[in-house]
């Protein structure tokens, strides 16, 4: 997470619910809500326009939820390569009433960091933004189950049918930057990958933008899927 608090972005259409949740936040430490929106045009307009840390995110709203909204942020432009004096993409939390597994698969796949559900208090909700800036994947209890599950019932890649993988893409990655990748794509915090690798998190850094401009990659989230697709996470 970037110096000064966390910048977030309240994404909800029930007005009255996301009245709750910025008053929740306001008396959390390190966190700033800057922008909120009731519908998925008003929310990928705001989020463009203000640029905040982290996104939470509604999974059911009338015109295409929260999946819609990752999918436009989040896939404007897919292999596109990473600008460097573009601001980062948002981290998105979906934050909903439901706890259905294919909920949650679903923003999941489409980008999002975590899901948590309306039952959770403010203090753990201001938590679980904090950590999902500081690039954790966060969940309510039983929810991690249904994702783990998802990927587990995914069907094998060509490297565990025993038959040979010829990727330009992966093969131009030199063995510490496949290092860095796998633990970016298992959400890794920079400082974390440098203390698992004994780096600096400058070197971290380093290696994370040759993987992005390798992989014609245009942010984290979209890495991750990349190196999810490949088997490389």
């Amino acid at each position: 997470m970037t110096d000064g608090p966390c910048r977030v972005f309240l994404v909800d259409d029930h007005a009255v619910f996301r009245s709750g949740v910025r008053a929740e936040l306001a008396g959390q430490s390190a966190i700033e809500v800057v922008g909120e929106a009731g519908s998925v045009g008003e929310a990928v307009a705001g989020i463009g326009r203000v640029r905040p840390d982290v996104v939470l995110l509604d999974v059911h709203m009338p015109d295409g939820g929260g999946v819609a909204v990752l999918r436009s942020v989040l896939g404007a432009d897919p292999g596109g390569v990473a600008d460097p004096a573009r601001a980062p993409e948002p981290t998105f939390l979906a934050l909903s009433v439901s706890d259905a597994a294919e909920d949650v698969i679903a923003v999941i796949r489409a980008g999002a960091r975590g899901y948590v559900t309306k039952t959770i208090t403010g203090d753990d909700l201001a938590d679980a933004v904090r950590r999902v800036a500081d690039g954790d994947a966060v969940f309510s209890p039983r929810l991690a189950g249904f994702v783990l599950d998802a990927f587990a019932r995914a069907a094998p890649g060509p490297e565990e049918r025993g038959e040979p993988v010829h990727d330009p893409e992966v093969d131009s990655l030199t063995p510490r930057e496949k290092e860095v990748l796998r633990l970016l794509a298992r959400g890794y915090t920079y400082r974390e990958i440098a203390e698992e690798l004994f780096i600096s998190v400058k070197t971290v850094e380093t290696h994370a933008s040759n993987v992005l401009r390798k992989t014609q990659q245009s942010n984290r989230h979209a890495l991750t899927r990349w190196a999810q697709s490949r088997h490389l996470d």
